[in-house]
Formats: C-alpha cells, structure tokens, sequence
C-alpha cells in the first residue's frame, strides 16, 4: 500500500505533570547502566546479514556464533495483518504490584474486553486462578489458559508469532523466541521465562530459539522486510553481553524472516525496559512511522532528546534500507491523570486488532482526542477505541505492552 500523505496533529505546548515512565535507581548507577548500554553501539544505523565469515566476539558460550534458526522458512507479518487472536498475560502478584494489583486486574479485564469485540482473546493465568478469572468474563470471546505467569507484559514474555513463507509449510506457525529475564534481572521472572515455551507447546508449533536475551517490544517489524530496534535495550550487558551489534542484529534479522535492521540509539537505565522501540516509534505502514512526542521543546531532557534523535536516524534512511520515511507524530498529553515517576503517556504503545485500533485515553480531554483524530488518519478502515489504562500505565507500561498478535494463517 503506497504511503499515505499525514497531518502532523501539534498539541499545545506546556510542562508536562509527567512524560514517561522511570526507573528509580541511584544516578551513579544509572550512569553506569548507560555507558554499558552504549559500550558496543556503532554509528551504522543499518545492518543487513552479512555475507562473510562472522569476527565478532561471542564471550557468552550459550549463545552460537552462526545462527540459521529460521534459514528464510517463516516471517513476521506486521500487527496489522489478520489475527487468529491476541494473547494476554493475567497478572497475579503482590510483590510487583502491591495495593495496585486489584486496579491492574479490573484494567486487564476492560482491556481483554475490548479486543475480544474485534477477535478471540487467549488469556494466561496461573492455575489456582483459572476458574476465578474464567468468572470474570463472562460470555466474551476470552479463553483463559493455564501457565506459570508472574506479571501482564505479554509483548515481552509471550513468542513473536511467525508465518510460513509457504503456505503449504507443515508446520504454517512458529513461535520465535527470545529468552526473557525480566529486563535484564530487574524484575521476578521465573515464571515468565517459560511463557514463550508454555505457548508454543499449548499451540503445537516450533518454538524457534534465537539465543538472543531482550522482549518483545524491543523489536517494531513492518510486514516487509524492516525490523526497528533500540540499540539500548539490546546492545546492553544486562541482556547479552559480550555479543556485538552487528550479531545481535543478524540474529533479529535471521529469526522474524526479515531483510534488514534499523538501530536507534534509545536510552538505557532511564526506564525499566531500557528504551523499548514500541514506546518511542512504530510502523503504520512500511513507509510510515508515528512517533511518540512529548509536549514540550525541553533539549536536555532525556524523552524529549530520545524523541529527536529517534525522527533524526529514521529520517536519514534511504529507498534501499525501506525508507525514505514519512513521520506521524502521536504527543504525549500535558495533563494525565495518572501520575508517578514511572506512569507511562505515550499515544504510540497503542495495538492493532482486527478492525480496530485500542489506544489509551489519559484524561487529557485535547490531548486525547487529537490522539484519536491522528491515528484515524492512520488507520481509516477500523475504529479507534480508547481505554482508561492508569493502573498499568502506572507500572511503566502500555496496551501495547499488555498484549501479543497471534496472526491468522494465510
């Protein structure tokens, strides 16, 4: 589909309550954090496989130097595509969520809700609260499902699910497969570190191991070749250290069936995820980004930087790396009624289904609204439907965050 001329929607410009969500930790140690998230980045901002013999260091032993998991055989397609269904995760701790826990539920409920009036939803709960959540949907399009889950984040613990590139494949779907822990040892995560495999087994398809260690929403695949990545919350000691940018890059590359990556710098030790890509930009159509942009021209503030660097790289990229680019900009509201050092505002973490995009609504009556007109013009064959998500986007995270395709077999 060629792409499609944009109207870039400005919101009013004010100081902002807050703009995204933060990682609290000493400032020596989040100065550390950074230089290791940056210690092997490189000024290519693109990386296409390789066809010589591989010379990076491999210091970690698990993690083979050649990688041919995929070898071409499925693809990722890009979230707009059909859907067979989406996949949630139930949240179910106290140790992560606290006195919260009962508002993050009720929020998983509206949200699971919402989808499953567009597509089937496949619900993850551990098995002491399967009849209980199974209760709380009633006759909805949600099927809950018994696995080991600590917390919500489905796009980061569950597989990024994979098409076969011939439809006469015996095996059509696939679960690609990149170890989780927990944002690199941040959080609990012996639970949802078997996830990728519980679904792969519960499905019956090919659970494809990168060897790679990062999530789900460190990765923005556009359907046609392109895959966008922070290089922060992937070329990061904390997730695969001793494994250089170009590897990293190949082994994304070789496992989603794609042609090429682009590397944007991120941020590293300012959130818990490192500057995951699926808050700061995404693919609307493979030549159409839409970017998160906060309210505010503050130059020295990390989100407002990251934002900027982030158009900058994108704008830079040529026909033969799937660009040039056009940009869309989705800006953050400047008076949420969520508030707290890690409640997350960006528009972008929104998730498409069948016939409909799920946004977030923040209270911020302009703000929202000219969210939803902006994202109309992006997708003008499905509703837009917006949700009050502050429990979870108080926890750092967003729709997109919460939930995972499951494409429909072509």
């Amino acid at each position: 589909m060629a792409a499609r001329k944009l109207d870039l929607i400005k919101g009013t410009l004010m100081n902002p309550i807050i703009s995204r969500r933060r990682l609290i930790i000493d400032s020596t140690v989040a100065l550390a954090i950074v230089a290791a998230g940056c210690s092997d980045a490189t000024e290519t901002s693109t990386t296409t496989p390789p066809t010589g013999p591989d010379t990076a260091p491999h210091e970690d032993a698990t993690m083979p130097a050649s990688l041919a998991v995929n070898g071409g055989r499925w693809s990722m397609p890009a979230e707009e595509s059909p859907h067979e269904a989406t996949w949630m995760c139930w949240p179910s701790t106290e140790e992560v969520w606290g006195e919260t826990l009962t508002d993050v539920q009720d929020t998983i409920v509206r949200l699971a809700t919402a989808i499953a009036g567009f597509e089937p939803v496949k619900l993850l709960a551990r098995p002491d609260e399967i009849e209980k959540v199974r209760s709380m949907f009633g006759d909805t399009d949600v099927e809950v499902i018994e696995a080991p889950v600590d917390d919500l984040w489905a796009r980061d613990t569950l597989p990024c699910f994979l098409l076969a590139n011939d439809p006469n494949d015996d095996s059509p779907l696939a679960a690609g497969h990149v170890r989780f822990n927990g944002w690199g040892n941040k959080q609990r995560h012996d639970g949802d570190a078997q996830l990728a495999a519980a679904v792969a087994d519960h499905l019956d398809i090919p659970l494809i191991d990168s060897g790679l260690t990062g999530e789900g929403g460190g990765i923005e695949a556009d359907g046609a070749g392109t895959v966008l990545a922070s290089r922060s919350s992937w070329v990061n000691d904390n997730r695969n250290p001793g494994v250089a940018e170009i590897e990293i890059g190949r082994r994304l590359v070789d496992l989603l069936g794609a042609d090429r990556i682009i590397w944007v710098d991120g941020v590293a030790g300012a959130d818990i995820t490192d500057g995951h890509i699926d808050t700061l930009a995404r693919f609307a159509e493979p030549r159409v980004v839409v970017l998160d942009q906060p309210p505010f021209e503050d130059p020295g503030e990390t989100w407002y930087d990251v934002s900027v660097a982030t158009k900058a790289t994108l704008g830079d990229i040529g026909e033969d790396q799937g660009g040039p680019y056009e940009f869309a900009s989705l800006v953050q509201p400047t008076l949420p009624r969520g508030t707290g050092d890690e409640f997350l505002t960006s528009y972008v973490n929104y998730y498409v289904c069948n016939g409909a995009v799920i946004a977030p609504a923040f209270g911020d009556t302009a703000a929202d609204e000219a969210a939803a007109d902006q994202l109309r013009l992006l997708y003008p064959e499905r509703e837009i439907v917006q949700i009050d998500i502050d429990p979870v986007a108080a926890g750092g995270g967003g729709i997109h965050c919460a939930t995972q395709q499951q494409p429909s077999l072509r």
